[in-house]
Order: C-alpha cells, then structure tokens, then sequence
C-alpha cells in the first residue's frame, strides 16, 4: 500500500535513540537528538518574542536548554523527552530575561542627578499647578535641557513595571494585556498523547488518520490509493475516531 513512515515508527526510533544515549552518553548520538528535537526550543522562543530580545537570540538560549535537559534526562523515570524538557526550557529563558533586567546600572553619579530630576519635577508640578516642561526643569537644575532628557532617558530604561501594576482605569493589570495561554505548550504535550493514541491503532488506522488529518487528503484519495470504496474509508475513520475519542477522555 506505500505506506509513509508512521508516527509511531518515527516515536520508537527516537525512543531507542534516547535510550541509547541515556546508556552511552554518545555525543554524536546526543547531537543528532538534538536536531530531532529543535523544533521545542523553536516553538518556545516564538512565544517569548516582542518582549525587547531577538528571536535569533531567544532560540540560542533555548538550543542550549534544550541540550542541557537532554544532558540530564533519564529515560527510565518513565516520562517523555519533550515533556521533561518543556519546563527547562521556559525556566531558562525567563532566567535570562530576569537576569538581563539586574544588567543595566547607572553610574553613581547619574543615579544621583536622576534623583534631583525627580526632586524637581514634583517640585515644580506643584509650583505650576502641571507638568513642568524639560526646559524648566533644567533652568531649576541649572543644566542643559538636552542633559534632563538624557536623565529622562536613563530613568525609563533602569525602570522596570510589575506585571501587578494597574493600568488607566485600576481595574486591568499589566499581565492581562501582555500575557497569552501558551497554545504551542500544550501542543507539544498533545503531540505526546497523539503519539501514544496512534500505537494502539493497526497500519491500516494508521495510515487513514494520518493521511486524512496530516497530510489533508480525502476519503475518496485514499480510497483509491488502498484499493477501497469510500463508504469503507469513512467507516473506518468514525470507527477509529471514535476509539480515539474514547482514549483522549481517559487522559
């Protein structure tokens, strides 16, 4: 029938690798699971984009903690790779944002001036009655006005908001706006659970489904390619939905 390698064949190969390098600790063996594997560390980066680094940097950190996991996974705890190494990747990159924010120190001497400039506008806005303008407050510091948007400058970068910070009407808060569920997580953990579900199928199911609903074709496509009618062809896929079904609700 021609059939394509299969889900399940492609998962066992990669379970024997896996559990061959957890027995030899083989680097070629690791880096050719690595290759296997980029695909997390590309669906992880994606999510943390936007957010002031580079994809190209953002997918390095996640490469990395994606060989670190694989470096530390033990195939006979009895859980999946993608499953253990999920958690260490995100762990890794919220790391670096955290410590990217500890990075960024102004000279005492800047951080002093920044400090006056504060001074100063609360001063001024309550001598005004307003904001007072940049212009003001350099003629109250006795500098230049381009000196105060430089310490406006440098006063916005080092400060950071709490995604607790309420926003406009007090009701929203930050994390509200700027977070999103992470579908391609949950992606990844349902790809281990398709996985699972395809191996209690036969070749025939197997070839069905993942024509159908991975390579997009139709009953009548298939059909003819096996060398059955199409009534037949949708017996079977309600059939094996169905068990599919049943499988996933037991999860």
């Amino acid at each position: 029938m021609g059939i394509q390698v299969s889900e399940k064949d492609k998962s066992e190969k990669l379970e024997e690798l896996l559990k061959e390098y957890c027995d030899t600790r083989d680097i070629t063996l690791r880096n050719k699971l690595l290759n296997e594997y980029l695909y997390i560390a590309e669906i992880i980066a994606k999510k943390f984009v936007n957010r002031g680094v580079e994809y190209d940097d953002l997918f390095q950190i996640a490469s990395l903690a994606l060989l670190k996991a694989l470096e530390r996974y033990d195939i006979n705890k009895g859980y999946k790779f993608s499953s253990f190494a999920t958690p260490t990747i995100i762990g890794e990159i919220k790391n670096y944002f955290r410590d990217r924010s500890r990075i960024i120190r102004l000279p005492r001497k800047e951080s002093e001036m920044i400090k006056k400039l504060e001074k100063a506008r609360h001063q001024l806005t309550y001598s005004l009655g307003r904001s007072p303008k940049p212009e003001e407050i350099a003629e109250h510091l006795g500098i230049s006005t381009e000196e105060v948007l430089e310490l406006m400058e440098s006063s916005y970068i080092t400060n950071t908001i709490s995604l607790d910070y309420y926003i406009d009407d007090g009701e929203t808060d930050l994390s509200m706006l700027i977070g999103e569920e992470e579908k391609d997580y949950i992606r990844i953990e349902d790809r281990d659970l398709v996985e699972k579900a395809m191996e209690k199928l036969n070749d025939l199911e197997r070839k069905v489904i993942y024509e159908r609903f991975f390579n997009e074709r139709s009953q009548r496509d298939i059909a003819e390619e096996i060398g059955v009618s199409q009534m037949y062809i949708s017996r079977l896929e309600r059939r094996v939905l169905q068990r599919l079904k049943r499988i996933f609700s037991e999860k």
